[in-house]
């Protein structure tokens, strides 16, 4: 007999979490880009020049995908590495112009998508989720 999953926090935050997953795949999908690479070009937009590993730690993805995926993304002139001069082994990634202007046009409507995703919780529960989250997070990760 099958059991159903019954915590239903888990199941709403699983659901919730999908619903926004495919928001965003269809917004990006509109820039012809996957979620992964805009994960990518975000961090590099907000952070600056970042290592391989920077970067696939900050989106949680291997550095053997993160290869793959700034392939893609190199061949497409939006992001461009370099050797690191002290040390040969660290490769730098960062925005090329192009992927500077592609990113000046996604972000604000991509802020507004996540800001309208959000826009009925009030800041006290705002403050309150991300505190549930954080907790549930820090127990996942102990």
């Amino acid at each position: 007999m099958e059991e159903k999953c019954t915590n239903e926090p888990y199941l709403l935050l699983m659901q919730t979490s999908k619903a926004i997953q495919e928001q965003m795949k269809t917004e990006m999908t509109n820039h012809k880009l996957s979620i992964t690479e805009f994960s990518v070009l975000e961090v590099l937009y907000l952070k600056g020049k970042q290592t391989i590993q920077q970067i696939g730690s900050s989106i949680l993805i291997s550095s053997g995908s993160m290869t793959y995926i700034i392939d893609k993304l190199e061949q497409r002139d939006l992001v461009k590495r370099t050797a690191c001069p002290d040390d040969r082994r660290v490769i730098h990634v960062f925005l090329t112009e192009t992927g500077i202007i592609v990113m000046e046009k996604i972000i604000p409507k991509h802020r507004d998508l996540i800001d309208n995703m959000f826009s009925d919780l009030t800041d006290q529960e705002s403050h309150t989720l991300v505190k549930l989250l954080k907790k549930v997070k820090k127990r996942v990760e102990s």
